[in-house]
């Protein structure tokens, strides 16, 4: 874990769950933070606040935001109905994703905290038909396979998924002056885990903030045993059914009842890493790719001075 203030490693690339963050900010910040023209902007300046924090405490020379262009995919609510479903506000134009419950202050920011990256040369990037997660976990895939080490930020526990020797996970769940830092080690400890399978562990335990069910009679210290014991969730399933009495008969019994969620949960709650995603850069520019622009939002919204810190961050990075 970081202890609190202590400045992390240098990192190759940041991936930042961009949703995760500007939630948080939003709730983080009072709502009486507001533009000129009396429009609420606490989400914009917490966001862009956490940015130039982020950058100065862990420099990376890489950043990506990556966004929800579809915060609940159609190809996994097919496989589990229930997959997000508490959080439908209502159902999308033809086409298109089911509208997620968003506050309207927050959701009149996003588009100004996304100008906001534009104007300093960040990169936000999403992918039709995908979750942050998914863009998440392909890219980090793409920089982990090629040597490179990545930072993941995020409140969500289910990118603990993506961490390996060289992914970690900067989990903001806590608030950004207690970050934790989780590698595999970390999840070792705190689940008692291998990393690789956090995924499986997480499908039998099941999470209700994403509607999915877990396994019937199956809580977070059977789950963790049973991963522990023969690892993916495919494998756990061919034990079961094999009649093996390495598998106790009360986990046997309890997956045996469950084949039907557990031949589809994988596919649902594993971040998909074959995103047809271009190849990038992501290297964090000295000055802002349109310094007026930056200039002329922070006047606009009241914001000049988290613009001018993350101004201050992007050059710290490039001093080295």
């Amino acid at each position: 874990m970081l202890a609190n203030g202590k400045v992390g490693r240098r990192l190759t690339v940041m991936l930042l769950d961009s949703a995760s963050m500007y939630f948080r900010a939003f709730y983080g910040v009072p709502d009486s933070v507001k533009s000129p023209d009396g429009m609420p902007v606490n989400a914009v300046r917490g966001f862009t606040d956490m940015v130039s924090s982020l950058l100065t405490r862990f420099r990376p020379s890489r950043f990506v935001a990556c966004l929800d262009n579809d915060w609940r995919p159609a190809f996994r609510v097919e496989l589990i109905p229930t997959y997000k479903a508490h959080r439908v506000a209502g159902p999308g134009p033809a086409g298109k994703p089911d509208i997620e419950e968003v506050p309207d202050l927050l959701e009149a920011q996003v588009p100004i905290l996304l100008a906001v990256l534009k104007a300093a040369g960040l990169i936000a990037l999403g992918v039709d038909g995908f979750e942050a997660d998914d863009v998440i976990a392909t890219l980090a895939a793409r920089f982990d396979h090629d040597g490179e080490t990545v930072d993941v930020v995020s409140g969500d526990r289910d990118l603990l998924g993506v961490v390996t020797d060289r992914v970690r996970l900067l989990y903001t769940g806590r608030g950004m002056a207690k970050l934790a830092e989780f590698g595999p080690s970390d999840i070792q400890a705190e689940y008692g885990i291998p990393a690789e399978h956090y995924a499986d562990f997480a499908a039998l335990r099941g999470d209700p903030s994403d509607g999915l069910p877990g396994v019937a009679g199956i809580g977070a210290k059977t789950a963790a045993i049973a991963v522990s014991k023969f690892g993916s969730i495919e494998e756990i399933v061919r034990v079961a059914q094999s009649g093996d009495d390495a598998m106790s008969p009360t986990i046997r019994v309890k997956v045996l009842k469950a084949l039907d969620y557990l031949a589809v949960a994988p596919a649902v709650i594993r971040g998909r890493t074959d995103l047809d995603i271009p190849a990038l850069d992501g290297r964090i520019p000295a000055e802002p790719a349109d310094d007026a622009m930056l200039t002329a939002l922070g006047e606009k919204f009241g914001l000049s001075s988290s613009v001018g810190r993350l101004r201050e961050a992007m050059a710290l990075v490039n001093a080295g």
